[in-house]
C-alpha cells in the first residue's frame, strides 16, 4: 500500500496545483482517477463527498480535502 494517496479528475485544476506542487518537491503518490469505475464510490465511502483532490497518508491516517490545505500539510510533513 502506498503511502500518499491522492484522488483526483484529469484536467481538475485544484489536482493540478497539487500535482505540480508535489512534482516540483519529489513528491509521489499513488493516484486514484475518479474516472476508473469504483474510485468515485470508494472515495465517497472514505471522505463522505466525490470532491477532489483529496489525500490519504496511510503513515498517520491523515485525510483530507482541499487543494491548499493538501499542499500545507506536505510542505509540513
Amino acid at each position: 500500500m502506498a503511502n500518499l494517496i491522492l484522488y483526483e479528475k484529469t484536467g481538475c485544476p485544484w489536482c493540478i496545483k497539487v500535482l505540480d506542487y508535489a512534482k516540483e518537491r519529489g513528491i509521489q503518490f499513488e493516484l486514484r482517477n475518479l474516472t476508473t469505475p469504483g474510485v468515485a464510490e470508494e472515495l465517497i465511502k472514505r471522505g463522505g463527498k466525490r470532491q477532489v483532490p483529496y489525500l490519504v497518508d496511510n503513515r498517520n491516517g491523515t485525510e483530507m480535502y482541499e487543494s491548499a490545505d493538501i499542499i500545507e500539510y506536505l510542505r509540513q510533513n
